[in-house]
């Protein structure tokens, strides 16, 4: 059995990751796919350990998530994964100065055959898990980078509730029926805006 296909959401803290990715593995399904959904370990961590995680702890929670998703697609067509270790990576950086796990995480990010990043244009949602709305821009740039590093294409959804399932469902069913690509060569499809830093800016609301 060939292992399924991997669509990885990413993004700031705030931006819907978890929604997007619970309703859009419910809406494959209803359209008789095989597919599955992977949750966030680091809640899940954090939820039971009732802390945050320290530095020392951020390779295995990442190392878990890596190791979660691939369990997942040696089962299921199609794997819906609510982050990969690359969040973790940024965050060990953004929150310990800790660039060790990019490595790794950028290596096994490339494993997955879809990323969908999701747009910094949500309100934003005070959790006890976060770390404020200053970070999400910070953030964002640095998941670009390490997605850049990694080589994988993604593609930026947007909009609020219905809308921002409807673009996350249309760029899935894009990627799982391709057009033709030339002999030898993976296609896949980039959000035109990809690699700017100003993406999701045109999205925000006016103050």
């Amino acid at each position: 059995m060939s292992p399924g296909f991997i669509v990885a959401i990413v993004g700031a803290e705030s931006t819907g990751k978890s929604t997007l990715a619970a309703e859009l593995c419910a809406a494959l399904r209803a359209e008789g796919r095989d597919a599955t959904f992977v949750p966030e370990y680091l809640r899940e961590f954090c939820d039971r350990l009732r802390r945050t995680p320290v530095q020392s702890e951020q390779a295995h929670i990442a190392f878990e998530q890596t190791r979660r998703i691939a369990a997942a697609a040696a089962v299921h067509e199609l794997v819906i994964a609510d982050t990969t270790a690359l969040m973790i990576a940024v965050y060990s950086d953004i929150v310990f100065g800790d660039t060790s796990l990019y490595a790794d995480a950028e290596l096994a990010h490339r494993r997955c055959d879809l990323t969908v990043l999701t747009a910094l244009d949500l309100p934003w949602q005070p959790d006890v898990l976060r770390d404020g709305e200053h970070v999400r821009e910070p953030v964002d740039a640095k998941v670009r980078a390490a997605l850049h590093r990694s080589q994988s294409a993604y593609s930026v959804v947007g909009g609020s509730g219905e809308a921002r399932l409807a673009a996350a469902l249309k760029v899935v069913r894009r990627a799982l029926s391709p057009p033709e690509a030339e002999p030898g060569q993976r296609w896949q499809w980039v959000c035109e805006r990809c690699g700017d830093v100003d993406c999701e800016r045109h999205l925000l609301p006016r103050g």
